[in-house]
């Protein structure tokens, strides 16, 4: 470990007064293929450390559909040096989100993202200044285009604080947008909606329609023009940074659910 990394896990403990991370207890890394376990459904890939497979915190197998994921996953604990930091492990981290808290849980965690379609952050649009209006509009305009187009779901638009309605037919539609996702899927929908308030941006981005980072500032439209204004402190600034890598691992997840 480089003093510079020994530097920040020893911040990050007295910061949050935690007991020392864990000396890494591993020299090899691998990735294996194996078949169905009671855990998984199907074959899948499993992380190796010195031979034995990755569990997590419930003990569950850390199985992952495709070698992509595991090999990024593997890269994460590869990349430990005297100690095991999590908080540098996004992925892992996530992954172990999916298997412990969203499998055999899918339905309930689909229903708690489509919920977010009945206050979208992208329809709820301020009275003023003029130069606010005008950058929601052309943000978030085209993500409500998107979504009427691709999912078929109209959304109504409210200006200032007053909440709106949205029509049935409109929540319906997102909810079929997320029927069919596996856990892990899900797990990096849900990350993704709840960073950024919005599901509508979240499946924007998962079919493709914007990148992560023009998800991302979409997302913070109302906060940026604050920061234009008036700055920002450093505490909103770090807490921003870590709310982007959680956002960044849950896309790149995504991404890697898709075989090459």
């Amino acid at each position: 470990m480089t003093g510079a990394q020994d530097n920040g896990a020893k911040a990050r403990e007295a910061a949050i007064g935690a007991r020392p991370l864990p000396k890494r207890f591993y020299k090899a890394v691998d990735v294996a293929e194996a078949p169905a376990t009671p855990d998984v459904q199907g074959s899948a890939f499993h992380i190796l450390l010195d031979g034995k497979p990755v569990r997590t915190p419930a003990k569950k197998a850390l199985a992952v559909p495709t070698r992509g994921l595991a090999e990024a996953i593997a890269a994460e604990w590869e990349a430990q040096g005297e100690r095991v930091d999590p908080a540098a492990m996004p992925l892992t981290r996530l992954v172990n989100s999916a298997i412990d808290g969203v499998r055999g849980r899918e339905a309930k965690v689909r229903a708690d993202i489509a919920k977010y379609a009945g206050s979208d952050l992208v329809c709820y649009r301020a009275e003023g200044p003029e130069e606010l209006v005008r950058r929601q509009a052309e943000v978030w305009d085209p993500v409500i285009a998107w979504g009427q187009d691709a999912l078929g779901a109209r959304f109504e638009i409210a200006r200032g604080i007053m909440p709106v309605v949205q029509p049935e037919a409109a929540k319906s539609s997102v909810a079929d947008a997320l029927s069919g996702r596996d856990a892990f899927a899900l797990a990096s929908l849900h990350v993704m909606t709840t960073l950024m308030g919005s599901v509508l941006l979240a499946l924007a981005h998962a079919h493709g329609r914007l990148s992560t980072e023009d998800a991302w500032v979409a997302a913070h439209v109302d906060e940026d023009w604050q920061i234009s204004k008036w700055g920002e402190d450093a505490e909103a600034a770090a807490r921003r940074k870590r709310r982007l890598t959680e956002m960044q691992a849950a896309s790149r997840m995504l991404a890697l659910l898709v075989e090459a």
